[in-house]
C-alpha cells in the first residue's frame, strides 16, 4: 500500500472507528437503560419491524451508493438520478408496508406492530434523502466529518429514547430513538453538504450502474434477509419474551462487531478501489487490514464472551439473565464477520457482479441447511448456528478472493493465528480471574476486564506481534504530525 494511501486509510479507519466506538458506547448505554426499563416481550415486539426495515433499506439504495463510489468521476446527472430513484423507491415501499403491516400483526399475534408502523417506517424516506450526501463525503474521504455527524445524531436520538422510556412510553421509546437519529443525521448532512439535486435527470446513469448496483443489491438483500430469518421464525414459534432475549443478545454482540465491520468497510472499499490494478499492492493491503482488524476485534469478542454472565448480572439484573447464555455464544460469530467483510470488499472491487451473486447463493444454501436444522431444535441451537454461518461466510469469501489476489491460504492463516492465540490466552486468564473472585459480581467484572486487557497487551509486546508493531507505528506517526509546526 502506498504511504500516502496508507496514511489516508489509517486516518480514515481511526476517525471512523472513533465515531463507531463513541456511537457504540452511547448506543450501548441507551440500550442498557432501556432494557432496565422495558421487558423482554416489548423488545420482542420491536424485532419484526426492525428486521423488515433492515432488509428494505437495501432495496431503497439498490446498490447505487456503492456504484457511485466505484465510478471514476460521477456527474451531477449521476447523483441526481440516484437521488430521485432512492426517494421514489422509499415512498413506494412505505406505502406497501402500510398496507401489509396489519396482516403481519395478526400473523404474529402482535398488534403493536401495526400501531408503530406509520412512524417507524419513516426510516425509509429519511435514509433515502441523505444517501447521496453521505456517498459524496465517503468519496472525499471526509470520515472525520461523517463521524461527528453520526455521533451527534446518535446522541440526540439516544437521549430522546431515554426520556421517552422514563416517561413510560414503552415500545415508542425505541421507535423515537431510530426515527430521531436518522432524521437528525439527514438534516445535518443536508446542512453541511453543498450538493443539491440540480441539473439533468436521466435514466442513462442508472442503466450504466444497474448491472453492478443490482448485483450488490441482490447480494446484500439476500444476506440481510437470511440474517433476519431467525427473528421471523422465532417470532412465530416462541413467545415474544424469548424472541426479545435472543434479539437483544444478537444486537449487543453486533454493537462492537458491526462497529469494527462498518469502520473498516467504509474506508477500505474506496481505498482498495484506488489500487485494484496493482495486484501485489492490493494483496499486501488486504493482508494488513485483515491483520489489524483481527488484532482489534478478536480480544473484544472473546473478552465479551468470557465476561457475559457478569455483564448481565451487573448491568441488567435478574430479569435479563436468560439472555446471557445466548450472548456468550453469539459473541464468537464476531470473530469471523469482520474478516468476511474485508474479503467481500476485495470481491466488490475486483470481480463482476454476477460472480458475487453466485457466491452469495452458495453461502445461502449453507445457511438454509444450518437454519433448517437449528430453528426447530432450540434457540441455543440457532445461536450456535450463527457462529457456524459466520465462519462459513468468511471461508467462502476468502477462497473467492484467491482468484483475484496472490494472498495464499497459508499466509492468510498465519496472519490470523497470532491474534487468535493471544486472545485464547487472554480468555484463559479472564476465566481464572473469575474463579479466583467468587461473590461480588461488580468487583469480579472489573478484575476480569483489567486482567484481560493487561494480558493481551503484555503478550502482544512480549511476542512482538506484527499488528501490535504496526499500530504502534501508526500512532507514533500521527503524534509526530501533531507536533510539527504549522
Amino acid at each position: 500500500m502506498g504511504e500516502q494511501l496508507k496514511e489516508k486509510v489509517a486516518q480514515g479507519v481511526a476517525w471512523s472507528m472513533a465515531e463507531k466506538v463513541g456511537s457504540m458506547l452511547l448506543a450501548m448505554a441507551v440500550r442498557l437503560v432501556i432494557l432496565r426499563l422495558l421487558t423482554p416481550d416489548i423488545l420482542g415486539f420491536m424485532s419484526i419491524p426492525s428486521a423488515v426495515a433492515t432488509i428494505l433499506l437495501v432495496v431503497v439504495d439498490s446498490g447505487f451508493s456503492q456504484s457511485l463510489i466505484r465510478r471514476r468521476d460521477p456527474s451531477q446527472s449521476d447523483y441526481k438520478s440516484v437521488f430521485l430513484f432512492n426517494i421514489a423507491v422509499s415512498v413506494v415501499l412505505y406505502g406497501a408496508l402500510m398496507a401489509l403491516m396489519p396482516f403481519a400483526a395478526r400473523w404474529y399475534g402482535m398488534p403493536q406492530i401495526a400501531r408503530i408502523a406509520p412512524v417507524f417506517f419513516l426510516l425509509l424516506p429519511l435514509n433515502a434523502l441523505c444517501a447521496v450526501q453521505n456517498t459524496i463525503f465517503i468519496r472525499q474521504f471526509r470520515f472525520a466529518l461523517l463521524s461527528k455527524v453520526t455521533f451527534t445524531s446518535s446522541l440526540v436520538g439516544g437521549f430522546a429514547a431515554i426520556g421517552c422510556a422514563l416517561a413510560g412510553w414503552g415500545i415508542w421509546s425505541l421507535v423515537a430513538e431510530r426515527v430521531i437519529t436518522v432524521g437528525v443525521r439527514t438534516a445535518v448532512l443536508w446542512w453541511l453538504s453543498d450538493w443539491r439535486p440540480c441539473g439533468k435527470c436521466s435514466v442513462k446513469p442508472l442503466r450504466e450502474m444497474a448491472p453492478f448496483g443490482c448485483s450488490l443489491m441482490a447480494t446484500d438483500l439476500i444476506s440481510n434477509f437470511y440474517n433476519k430469518i431467525p427473528q421471523f421464525f422465532l417470532g412465530k414459534l416462541y413467545p415474544a419474551a424469548t424472541l426479545g432475549s435472543y434479539d437483544q443478545a444478537v444486537k449487543l454482540k453486533d454493537m462492537p462487531a458491526t462497529t469494527g465491520m462498518q469502520a473498516v468497510q467504509n474506508v477500505t472499499f474506496p481505498a482498495f478501489s484506488k489500487i485494484r490494478d496493482d495486484a501485489p499492492k492490493l494483496a499486501e493491503s488486504y493482508r494488513q487490514v485483515v491483520m489489524v482488524v483481527a488484532y482489534a476485534m478478536f480480544p473484544i469478542m472473546v473478552g465479551m464472551s468470557a465476561v457475559s454472565h457478569d455483564i448481565f448480572a451487573v448491568l441488567l439484573g435478574e430479569e435479563w439473565m436468560s439472555t446471557a447464555p445466548y450472548f456468550e455464544v453469539v459473541c464468537l460469530a464476531g470473530l469471523f464477520s469482520p474478516i468476511a467483510v474485508i474479503a467481500y470488499n476485495i470481491l466488490k472491487v475486483q470481480c463482476s457482479g454476477p460472480l458475487i451473486v453466485r457466491l452469495e447463493v452458495v453461502k445461502k444454501v449453507l445457511m438454509t441447511a444450518i437454519f433448517a436444522v437449528t430453528i426447530p431444535h432450540s434457540v441455543m441451537a440457532v445461536v450456535w448456528g450463527l457462529v457456524a454461518i459466520a465462519f462459513c461466510e468468511m471461508a467462502v469469501n476468502f477462497i473467492a478472493t484467491t482468484r483475484f489476489t496472490p494472498l495464499s491460504y497459508g499466509r492468510f492463516v498465519r496472519t490470523l493465528l497470532p491474534p487468535a492465540a493471544v486472545s485464547a490466552a487472554m480468555y484463559a486468564v479472564v476465566r481464572l480471574t473469575a474463579a479466583a473472585i467468587p461473590g461480588n459480581d461488580l468487583l469480579r467484572l472489573v478484575a476480569e476486564v483489567a486482567a484481560g486487557a493487561v494480558c493481551y497487551l503484555l503478550l502482544s509486546a512480549l511476542f512482538r506481534l506484527e499488528a501490535y508493531r504496526e499500530l504502534v507505528s501508526i500512532v507514533r506517526r500521527q503524534l509526530k504530525k501533531k507536533d510539527r509546526p504549522v
